[in-house]
């Protein structure tokens, strides 16, 4: 895993309409990136739902919010479309992204080995460097509790 004060891997990727997304577009302000498995299956429908839900309390505190899987971006567009999701889902079918943000490796499910994405969260601060890691997360109430420890952070700045 990258640790909290590490450089954020640059990236640039489709969104769910094809459209190029970098992480410098979020330079000056914090980015939140976080990683899922498989669009349209239970427990991702149930984290980016979780953060389309808590969207507007993040661009409340200037924080924006990308998801990226391995999906292609037809597959994301209509899980994009479906849900009528307010932030950008990018496509990294090969995981290079992925790799760079430790989120991409083998797994085993049902007695199969397979390559695939890491449900791991990275906040990136204004600077560009990672501010908080989260991995392995479970999605229900993840967008929560990275606005909790986002006020926390706030709350224990210096004035």
């Amino acid at each position: 895993m990258l640790d909290v004060g590490d450089d954020a891997p640059e990236f640039e990727l489709p969104n769910q309409r094809g459209d190029p997304v970098a992480r410098s577009d979020f330079d000056g302000k914090r980015l939140v990136v976080y990683f899922y498995p498989r669009a349209n299956t239970e427990g991702c429908t149930l984290e980016a739902r979780g953060f389309d839900e808590a969207l507007a309390r993040f661009e409340d505190r200037d924080v924006g919010v990308v998801g990226i899987s391995d999906d292609p971006v037809d597959d994301l567009e209509s899980f994009a479309d479906e849900y009528d999701f307010g932030f950008d889902l990018l496509s990294d079918e090969f995981g290079e992204v992925a790799t760079l943000y430790d989120s991409y490796g083998e797994k085993r499910m049902f007695g199969n080995t397979f390559d695939g994405v890491f449900r791991n969260t990275y906040v990136v601060g204004p600077d560009g460097r990672i501010e908080a890691v989260y991995e392995d997360v479970a999605p229900e109430g993840h967008a929560e509790e990275i606005l909790a420890d986002l006020a926390d952070a706030s709350a224990e700045a210096p004035p």
